[in-house]
């Protein structure tokens, strides 16, 4: 699965109003500004506060 480029680019962190980045990988929506990421669900992003998890400053790159 993969997020449309087109809602990527509406999307932002209910915290900062930042830009979200996708990680294919664990289909997560990852505000580096806040240390979250925010999961995707039966292809819906779930953009709860308290849904999301913390990451820390290693995951927050997203290497």
């Amino acid at each position: 699965m993969s997020v449309d480029p087109w809602l990527l680019g509406k999307l932002a962190c209910p915290v900062t109003r930042q830009p979200l980045i996708y990680d294919e990988q664990r289909q997560e929506l990852v505000s580096t500004a806040a240390g979250l990421a925010y999961p995707i669900r039966n292809d819906v992003p779930v953009m709860l506060i308290e849904e999301a998890r913390r990451i820390g400053a290693d995951q927050a790159g997203l290497d």
